[in-house]
């Protein structure tokens, strides 16, 4: 397969310093875009939307830690063992988050988030508004296990 190269259009500010699995809606932190490759009209009209994805990379994953079989979720006994792709784990083969976050303001290249589950320092290699037409069609189904997962992760 052919590679794939990319630049980071800015990095997360603030917010955890540490990755843990719970709780991110109360955190805060600013996407802050690349003043070299970005002018503030890079973000212009992005305030009128209420939420962004943001596609960030887990960059304190280490490459070796990168799982690309089954596992169980969070090392729980009680959860199956499910491929890498049928979960959201950091350890993911290109250590790729996705994230959805509440925008709170923009400001300059400075875009102000709650709910971005990447931590201080990740490299954010793209963002875009939440749009309602783009979440999915018809019904959500999903395995008990991963409805327990996220009981409290926001």
């Amino acid at each position: 397969m052919e590679i794939v190269e990319t630049q980071p259009v800015g990095t997360v500010v603030g917010g955890r310093s540490e990755a843990f699995d719970d709780d991110w809606n109360t955190v805060e932190a600013l996407i802050r875009l690349d003043e070299t490759r970005f002018k503030p009209d890079a973000l212009a009209g992005l305030d009128a939307f209420s939420h962004l994805e943001v596609v960030f990379l887990f960059h304190l994953v280490e490459p070796a830690s990168v799982h690309t079989s089954a596992r169980r979720p969070r090392g729980n006994p009680e959860w199956p063992r499910v491929g890498i792709f049928a979960q959201r784990a950091k350890n993911r083969p290109n250590r790729l988050g996705v994230s959805r976050c509440q925008l709170l303001t923009v400001d300059g290249l400075d875009v102000r988030v709650r709910g971005l589950d990447a931590i201080d320092g990740s490299p954010v290699l793209d963002l875009k508004p939440y749009m309602a037409e783009f979440g999915p069609q018809g019904e959500v189904v999903q395995p008990d296990w991963a409805t327990e997962l996220m009981r409290n992760y926001y």
